[in-house]
């Protein structure tokens, strides 16, 4: 079983859960830059929650089938289609062999996951199959897809639900679930989303001028943003006179790092594993999906909240998240 690719779209990579457990030798976690949407995605199609899916980056590729395939494509709308029909989100759907997935214009957000029943089957590195493009390793030669790129999918253990949908409909080329995912877990990505954050280990060394600065007013992300970090454009954030000379210190996903000229960074899933600039607030980890799908050009703000309060929302989503799992577990398709 395999997928083939057409054109490999803007940046199209394999990602799983990442490869904790290496940071002190200087390897980021990586994974995806949304994590909810792939687990969604793992999870609509019967596979374990760090599975290996892709991540599409605004423009998205071709893929052929080459045999039946359970799919399901979470995140980003972007115009997606099989055989010229739209495929809908957030729900699994059943392919025949020859069916030919494409994308079109962005319609919302940044980037989409799709996950296919057993998942992708490359290598594993450092524990993960997923890629990790500075150092170049993981996924399919540790870079981006390429055109006429072939990957290979593991057997997957949801066949008969695959099969329960297509002999629904002999005649079509793909039978969509007729359930679909908590609309609380797949939001359509907001426009200008505002992200729950808490002060970070450096926030009191800011003027109070740029900490309230930092609450209320808007920031652009610019197009030097990668899977690195997302950098920002907004007022100048500035550390008091009296601040003093920084070591450098652990950083992870969700960090605000100012640099001198007082323009954020919010880091993203390949950030460096440690970094010099001071922490000025941490995302709260259930808005990473809100902050992965804002695109170059789009705006964001930011909400101050206590760290039992990110707490609280983070347990709230995981349950959310279990939940869904089961219940893919329990029902047929």
């Amino acid at each position: 079983m395999s997928l083939h690719i057409g054109r490999p779209g803007l940046l199209t990579t394999i990602q799983d859960a990442g490869r904790p457990g290496y940071r002190q030798a200087g390897v980021s976690v990586g994974g995806p830059v949304d994590p909810r949407a792939l687990r969604v995605a793992n999870a609509l199609v019967g596979n374990a929650p760090g599975t290996a899916a892709l991540e599409i980056t605004l423009l998205g590729p071709t893929i052929r089938f080459s045999t039946d395939h359970l799919l399901a494509l979470t995140g980003a709308d972007l115009s997606a289609t099989l055989n010229g029909q739209p495929l809908p989100l957030n729900r699994a759907v059943a392919v025949r062999a020859g069916t030919e997935l494409s994308f079109g214009r962005p319609k919302a957000g940044c980037r989409a996951y799709l996950a296919v029943a057993g998942g992708l089957a490359v290598p594993t590195v450092l524990g993960s199959r997923g890629t990790y493009l500075a150092a170049g390793i993981g996924g399919l030669a540790g870079r981006a897809l390429r055109a006429d790129d072939v990957l290979p999918v593991a057997a997957p253990g949801a066949v008969r639900q695959r099969q329960l949908l297509l002999a629904r409909s002999p005649q079509l080329p793909r039978v969509a679930a007729s359930w679909f995912a908590d609309p609380a877990l797949t939001p359509r990505p907001e426009v200008a989303p505002l992200l729950r954050a808490v002060p970070g280990p450096e926030y009191g060394q800011f003027t109070a001028a740029s900490q309230r600065a930092f609450w209320a007013e808007e920031f652009r992300v610019t197009p030097a943003s990668n899977r690195m970090g997302s950098r920002l454009a907004g007022p100048a954030l500035l550390r008091s006179a009296y601040a003093p000379e920084l070591l450098s210190a652990a950083v992870t996903f969700g960090t605000v790092q100012v640099p001198p000229g007082g323009q954020p960074i919010v880091l993203l899933a390949d950030h460096q594993t440690t970094g010099g600039y001071p922490r000025l607030a941490l995302v709260a980890a259930t808005d990473w999906s809100r902050l992965a799908q804002v695109p170059p050009g789009g705006v964001l703000r930011f909400q101050e909240i206590s760290l039992p309060e990110a707490q609280q929302l983070y347990m709230e989503q995981e349950q959310q998240l279990r939940q869904l799992e089961r219940a893919v577990a329990l029902r047929p398709m």
